[in-house]
């Protein structure tokens, strides 16, 4: 073979060989599916405590920043609640099912406490030596909620948490994140509501008759009522509780509901009043002043035993109203522009509303509030 060519051949292996190269260099740091493609600084997300209260996308770290260590950012906040109240662990997915709220991550794995934005501390869980709180200290970015749902008069004042939480969960309407059963307006007439049949007269669905709780006074009036109307009651007073599927059907069987809270305290209103509301049913209440009720429903949706001098006159008003359609049915006018939705029942599922809503505001409220004192303001 000449050496003419023999150049030729080597130039030719030489320009094949570099045309392989080039091409697996440009697969490697260009093909979209390469698993080793780079990314610029400015665009690789990192963790970082977040100081704005309204944009709950995700944050990256300016162009001019150089982390050490860069950390893959969280999809959502995390939610770690530390103990499930009573024990009720519900589906993680009901937020979503129920309510259309996905806008952080709940978990219970105590292994994520340094990653979790917030913590939820049910305050009937608590220890008196405080020995089952997380520990210190906490990461800095990281809210504690004090979850209560109980009234004062039922909360029990353990000592050394007067400056432990940022965040408060309950009924009350100025707590940071305030639950309430929802009533919903609508801009133009509903059509279709129709009162269901009913059957009874007066129902009471009730359990707890231990006064220690505040019980005595709803008990003091229904002992001086019942003997003036016939009152049908369920639970276990009565000794004959309803399953969960006959709550509902029950109770909207009844024209009337007595809806007596166990103690009387400022936005007390539980699902006592709810139940009945959502139902087709008129609650009769017993609980914080009349005003206070018509700040979470409509004047004429409900009838107060403060509105009559004795529980003779309120039955007497009960059964005329029995008595004449026309009358009763304006307890529903309001159902013509708002609507009410029934709460859950499951046993387990007692809870969802409060801890699905307090994921919500950590998706929306990332700001950090100082530790206050929540015995001042539970007991003011």
């Amino acid at each position: 073979m000449t050496s003419w060519r023999m150049h030729q051949y080597l130039l030719i292996i030489t320009v094949w060989l570099g045309g392989i190269g080039t091409c697996m260099l440009f697969f490697q740091y260009n093909w979209s599916g390469c698993s080793f493609q780079t990314v610029p600084s400015d665009l690789a997300p990192v963790f970082r405590q977040s100081t704005t209260t309204s944009d709950t996308s995700p944050s990256t770290t300016p162009a001019d920043s150089h982390p050490e260590k860069p950390i893959l950012l969280k999809e959502k906040p995390i939610l770690l609640v530390w103990v499930w109240p009573e024990n009720f662990r519900f589906d993680l997915s009901d937020c979503q099912t129920y309510y259309n709220i996905d806008g952080c991550r709940i978990i219970d794995d105590r292994n994520l406490y340094n990653q979790a934005d917030a913590v939820l501390i049910f305050h009937k869980a608590i220890s008196w030596d405080l020995s089952n709180l997380p520990p210190s200290p906490r990461p800095p970015f990281q809210r504690w909620i004090w979850f209560h749902v109980e009234s004062p008069t039922n909360t029990h004042r353990i000592p050394g948490l007067e400056n432990l939480f940022n965040l408060t969960l309950s009924y009350r309407r100025d707590a940071d994140i305030s639950v309430r059963y929802p009533l919903t307006v609508s801009k133009t007439p509903i059509e279709g509501f129709q009162i269901p049949k009913k059957d009874k007269l007066l129902c009471w669905f009730v359990s707890n008759t231990n006064p220690s709780t505040g019980t005595g006074t709803r008990m003091k009036f229904y002992e001086e009522f019942k003997k003036h109307i016939n009152i049908d009651i369920f639970g276990n007073m009565a000794g004959n509780g309803l399953k969960d599927e006959e709550y509902f059907p029950t109770m909207s069987s009844c024209k009337f509901y007595l809806s007596f809270e166990n103690s009387i305290h400022k936005d007390y209103i539980t699902e006592k009043f709810n139940g009945p509301v959502s139902v087709g049913t008129v609650p009769v209440v017993l609980g914080p002043p009349r005003e206070n009720y018509e700040q979470f429903a409509p004047h004429n949706s409900f009838i107060h035993v403060n509105d009559f001098a004795s529980p003779l006159e309120l039955a007497n008003y009960l059964l005329q109203l029995d008595k004449d359609d026309e009358a009763y049915s304006r307890y529903f006018e309001w159902r013509k522009h708002v609507t009410a939705t029934r709460h859950l029942t499951t046993w387990n599922q007692e809870f969802v509303t409060y801890i699905c809503h307090a994921c919500e505001y950590i998706g929306v409220h990332k700001e950090y509030k100082e530790a206050h004192d929540i015995y001042k303001w539970y007991f003011s």
